[in-house]
């Protein structure tokens, strides 16, 4: 197993004496690997992209904030601080594969904030993203077989009053489908959609697993 060690980047913002906008971002760091290419591959990616969020929050972030505490307090609105949490979950860690997912959540006003929700499947060998088609070998048709078996799992699940999705969710499930939502677990690969894709804000992230070939 490769050894994965968590970082973390974390601040608040300050405008005319008030906190109006925090911060925590996690990122992984591998600090244990036979796998030493790759290893430094998925290193420098995530510390970049923890590094460009950060940048993105204390900049385009901070100055909506700003225009949005100079709005409020002219109006007599309550002042808002908006919030960013970066999280990541490591889900396989397996000879040369590591997948993870990592939630953003934002908060910039309204009845609560969003979480986008994106996800990383290395091949540590060659320092390569791993591809949903190679857990599929010798099946063309392995995203057909993929969405009937997502369809079939929503179905089951309103039937047994489980979860709520909009009732035209086959229709929005072939529309918003992204080969690169995915994430690999131990027995299963698990297929995720964003917050509204097919389902209301209270189901969540919907996940459904699928049996891989290998």
């Amino acid at each position: 197993m490769n050894q994965i060690e968590k970082k973390t980047i974390k601040g608040e913002l300050n405008y005319k004496n008030t906190v109006i906008l925090t911060y925590k971002i996690e990122y992984p760091q591998m600090i244990s690997s036979k796998y030493t290419y790759g290893k430094e591959i998925f290193n420098n990616y995530n510390k970049k992209k923890a590094i460009e969020l950060e940048k993105y929050v204390r900049t385009d972030l901070y100055e909506n904030a700003k225009e949005v505490y100079e709005y409020n307090k002219a109006n007599g609105y309550p002042i808002m601080v908006y919030e960013v949490i970066s999280e990541y979950h490591i889900t396989y860690n397996e000879g040369f594969i590591v997948s993870l997912y990592q939630d953003e959540y934002q908060f910039t006003g309204g009845a609560h904030g969003s979480t986008i929700r994106t996800s990383q499947n290395w091949n540590l060998k060659d320092g390569t993203q791993i591809p949903l088609s190679y857990f599929f070998p010798n099946n063309p048709y392995y995203t057909i077989d993929i969405l009937k078996e997502i369809n079939r799992q929503i179905k089951n699940q309103i039937e047994e009053g489980k979860n709520q999705y909009f009732e035209n969710y086959c229709e929005l499930v072939l529309e918003t489908f992204n080969l690169n939502s995915y994430y690999i677990t131990p027995n299963a690969i698990a297929i995720y959609f964003q917050q509204y894709d097919i389902a209301p804000y209270s189901s969540g992230i919907p996940v459904f697993l699928i049996s891989k070939a290998r």
